[in-house]
C-alpha cells in the first residue's frame, strides 16, 4: 500500500535526468543564457528609460515585454542551475516557494501573450491610422494597455492557482524540472475535475484571442498596406510589423511544443527541456530581434559607444 504525506511544505522536484557527462554543458549554457537575458533586457529597459527619442509608445510598450522575460526567468533559471549541481534526492522546494515559482511561470506566459496583443495593435493604429496616431496612443491609452497586459493575467493566473490552493496534499514529488499549476494539483489525492476544467478553457481562452487577435490586425494592416500608394508607410509596416510577427512566433512555437509532448509520455525528457526552452529562447531572442530592427535603438546604442569610444581618459 502506498505511503502518503498529507499537506507536506517540504516538496521534492524531480528536475532533470542528465547525467555526468552532459551535466556541466547544460549548467553552462543555462548560465550563460541567464546572464544575456539579464543583461540584453535590463539594457534594452534602461536604454529606452533614459533616452527621450525613444519616449515612444511602441518602446514604452515593448518594455513590459524585456520586464517579462527577466521576471520569468528569474524565479526559474536560477533555481534550475542549483538543481542540475545536487543530486535528485535533494532537489528539495517548500510548498510557498513552489506556489511562488508557479505563479511566476504562469504569468510570465500569459503576459507574454498579452503584451504582444497590445504591441500588435500599436502597430495598427500606426499604419491604419497615422495622422492620428499620437492623439489615439497617447500617454493614457499606454498606461491603459500596459496595466490591461499585466492585470488580466494576474486575475487569471490567481484564479487558476486558488482552485489549486485550496486542495489537501497527498503527495510530495512535483514530477518536472519546475513547479507549474498542473504539477501542483496533481499532488492531491482529492477530485481535480474543476482544475482540469479550468485550466483547459484558460488555455483555450488565451490561446484564441491571442491568435485571433494577431490575424484579424495583421488582416486590417495587410489591407491598409494594400489601399495605401505611400511607399514609405508599407516599407515602414513591413519592418516594424515582421519584427513584431518574428517575436510572436517564436513565442507560440516555443510554447506549443511542451503542450504537444504531453500527448507522449516516453518523451518526457524531451518535454522537460522543451518548457525550460519556452522561457529562455524568447527571453534571449527578442531585445536582440527587436534591437536588429530599430533604427532608433540603433542610433542611440551607436551614439552611447561612440561617445565611450572618443572621451579622452585622464
Amino acid at each position: 500500500m502506498e505511503n502518503y504525506t498529507y499537506n507536506s511544505l517540504t516538496l521534492q522536484l524531480e528536475g532533470l535526468r542528465v547525467t555526468k557527462t552532459n551535466k556541466y554543458p547544460f549548467f553552462i549554457f543555462l548560465l550563460f543564457a541567464y546572464m544575456f537575458i539579464l543583461i540584453t533586457n535590463v539594457g534594452i529597459v534602461v536604454l529606452i528609460c533614459t533616452e527621450r527619442s525613444l519616449h515612444q509608445p511602441m518602446y514604452l510598450l515593448f518594455c513590459n515585454l524585456s520586464i517579462n522575460d527577466v521576471m520569468g526567468n528569474s524565479l526559474l533559471v536560477p533555481r534550475l542551475l542549483a538543481d542540475l549541481l545536487v543530486p535528485p534526492s535533494e532537489r528539495l522546494i517548500h510548498y510557498y516557494e513552489c506556489l511562488m515559482q508557479a505563479f511566476t511561470t504562469h504569468m510570465y506566459g500569459t503576459n507574454a501573450h498579452t503584451m504582444l496583443m497590445i504591441m500588435a495593435f500599436d502597430r495598427y493604429v500606426a499604419i491604419s491610422n497615422p495622422l492620428h496616431y499620437n492623439m489615439i496612443m497617447n500617454n493614457k491609452m499606454v498606461m491603459k494597455l500596459t496595466v490591461s497586459a499585466w492585470g488580466v493575467p494576474l486575475v487569471l493566473v490567481g484564479i487558476l492557482l486558488g482552485l489549486t490552493i485550496r486542495l489537501n496534499r497527498c503527495r510530495t514529488l512535483i514530477r518536472n524540472p519546475y513547479c507549474d499549476n498542473a504539477s501542483l494539483f496533481k499532488l492531491s489525492c482529492e477530485s481535480v475535475f474543476i482544475n482540469n476544467v479550468y485550466g483547459l478553457t484558460f488555455t483555450v481562452v488565451l490561446l484564441t484571442c491571442s491568435i485571433g487577435s494577431i490575424i484579424l490586425t495583421y488582416f486590417r494592416i495587410t489591407v491598409a498596406c494594400l489601399t495605401s500608394k505611400s511607399k514609405s508607410l508599407n516599407s515602414r509596416a513591413v519592418k516594424t510589423c515582421s519584427t513584431h510577427l518574428c517575436l510572436y512566433l517564436i513565442m507560440l512555437l516555443t510554447g506549443l511544443i511542451p503542450i504537444a509532448l504531453h500527448r507522449f509520455p516516453q518523451y518526457t525528457e524531451y518535454r522537460k527541456i522543451s518548457a525550460i526552452l519556452f522561457n529562455v529562447v524568447p527571453g534571449s531572442l527578442n531585445p536582440v530581434i527587436y534591437g536588429l530592427q530599430s533604427q532608433e535603438i540603433h542610433k542611440c546604442l551607436s551614439k552611447i559607444f561612440h561617445l565611450k569610444k572618443v572621451t579622452p581618459s585622464f
